[in-house]
């Protein structure tokens, strides 16, 4: 009866709390530590019940296991007989996932050959499990394959943090390769629930790029933002000869390259926004032959810069093409040359190639 009101009283408290004997097998954990690693096991090691991406059956002595300050902690714990904190970096599984968290772990000797561990920022962690689940399903709001109305496409997505603004979308319709790169305003979370709510709201349906930026910004306008948030869009239809375009804001140029050299294609409209009262958004058509290649970038590529505070700009880009044999071609010489250029990336960096 006592035992079962002291667990009462752990699963009533927000620090997450693990018990473990000297086996490193767990005997108990709370409520707020079974939140925290939602496990398939009731029982196990300690790396069952911290769901650990190594093989857990043999908990502290596979090679993987080597400078573990997990099982360190623990076992430091019951050879001193002392209180030990330790900063932990952990490689979890969630689901077919892995990934990294970090916490501060101090566990405390009990007696009777048991250990208490206790995560101190558990909080920290939620946070930081839940922004890994949102990036997880960003992820998957990217495009999925590499044929679109029967042209092959490759594109670069590289997010600043672990959640980006930028929206990278390719689809068919009628028969026809349709490709959409907004960026939408801020960085982050917000930025991250701001292009979640274009790739749901922007209208596939519409045969004209124009028209789904025109309806995309009737539903923006719908959330009754402030003006700080905006978005920027490119939108192309590819057809048997020719490529329809719209943009929305975006001062990055839609790049052609054909036989005669690379066309930088710009059009002026505003962004999807609150700033103007009726915006309107407009078509226009360039004429293309077989083995051109149709690029979009967002202003992370061009804005770009190094450490003595150069951009990449739109010659970079441009440059990058003039070389490039294919669209899967470019995307990769893109991503190489960026990551020379500047070593720490400060925006999200998105890019769509079409092999015409």
């Amino acid at each position: 009866m006592e035992l079962k009101y002291y667990k009462r009283i752990l699963d009533g408290v927000k620090t997450a709390v693990i018990v473990a004997d000297q086996n490193l097998k767990a005997v108990y954990s709370n409520r707020a530590f079974d939140v925290l690693f939602p496990r398939q096991k009731s029982r196990g090691n300690i790396g069952d019940f911290f769901t650990c991406a190594e093989n857990t059956k043999k908990c502290g002595q596979t090679d993987g296991c080597r400078g573990c300050a997990l099982a360190g902690a623990f076992e430091d714990a019951f050879l001193s007989n002392r209180e030990i904190s330790r900063r932990v970096v952990h490689q979890v599984k969630s689901g077919s996932n892995v990934h990294e968290v970090s916490f501060s772990l101090k566990v405390t000797p009990l007696g009777g050959g048991l250990c208490m561990g206790a995560i101190d920022d558990a909080y920290e962690l939620e946070i930081a499990r839940e922004l890994q689940t949102a990036k997880n399903i960003q992820q998957r709001l990217l495009p999925a394959g590499k044929w679109a109305g029967g042209k092959k496409y490759a594109y670069l997505y590289l997010p600043c943090r672990d959640i980006g603004g930028d929206l990278p979308d390719v689809y068919t319709a009628e028969n026809s390769a349709f490709g959409v790169i907004a960026d939408v305003s801020g960085k982050g979370v917000s930025a991250g629930m701001l292009s979640a709510f274009v790739k749901a709201a922007y209208d596939k349906k519409a045969l004209s790029p124009a028209q789904a930026i025109a309806n995309l910004s009737v539903k923006f306008r719908e959330l009754n933002l402030d003006e700080r948030n905006y978005i920027t869009v490119a939108a192309v239809r590819i057809d048997g000869n020719s490529v329809t375009y719209s943009m929305a804001g975006h001062n990055v140029p839609i790049l052609l390259k054909t036989g005669s050299g690379i066309t930088r294609i710009m059009l002026n409209s505003p962004p999807v926004s609150t700033w103007f009262d009726n915006p309107a958004y407009f078509d226009d058509s360039i004429a293309y032959e077989k083995g051109d290649i149709l690029v979009l970038l967002t202003d992370g590529v061009t804005e770009c810069r190094n450490y003595r505070g150069e951009m990449f700009g739109v010659d970079g880009a441009i440059k990058t093409l003039s070389y490039s044999r294919t669209a899967d071609d470019f995307i990769k010489n893109l991503e190489s040359n960026l990551k020379s250029f500047c070593s720490n990336l400060n925006d999200d960096i998105t890019a769509i190639a079409f092999d015409l």
